[in-house]
């Protein structure tokens, strides 16, 4: 099955994609391997899951908070890359805010992990990396960064 078959089969929506708040572009492609800017928890500009997981948001918020950017990360291949160019998924960076005695962020990033593998099959295998910071951007509970290997012409 292909990635838009997956998607609509499992239910999911793509978001709209949303613009960069800065300076900068959303995907950047060099080589055969497409940078994804940091995608956070927004559904077609609405913003979700704010706060800090363990005091306003559970886990388990988290974890669908972290497949919402999934989704964002996916909406931004698909509109600016296309899914037929997709080799593979080759590394996710996690980013999330905290409370002070919180310690479930592998339970978290499975939200994005997960959700690759369902949508992309074998070619959303990853390694990842996860990173709690003291703050970020909007109140955002998670953010998430990917890596891709593509087809070039």
């Amino acid at each position: 099955m292909t990635a838009k078959e997956n998607l609509d089969k499992l239910g999911y929506k793509l978001p709209h994609v949303s613009t960069p708040g800065g300076s900068y572009v959303s995907v950047n492609i060099r080589g055969n391997v497409a940078y994804i800017a940091i995608q956070f928890p927004i559904l077609n500009e609405e913003f979700k899951y704010q706060g800090r997981l363990g005091n306003e948001l559970s886990t388990d918020d988290g974890y669908k908070a972290m497949e919402l950017c999934a989704l964002n990360v996916l909406a931004q291949v698909d509109k600016k890359i296309g899914f037929e160019k997709i080799v593979g998924l080759n590394h996710i960076d996690a980013y999330f805010q905290s409370g002070e005695n919180w310690d479930d962020s592998p339970k978290v990033v499975n939200g994005a992990s997960d959700l690759f593998v369902k949508i992309l099959g074998e070619k959303g295998e990853h390694s990842r990396a996860i990173f709690g910071v003291d703050r970020l951007s909007r109140n955002f509970s998670v953010g998430l960064t990917a890596t891709f290997t593509i087809k070039r012409e």
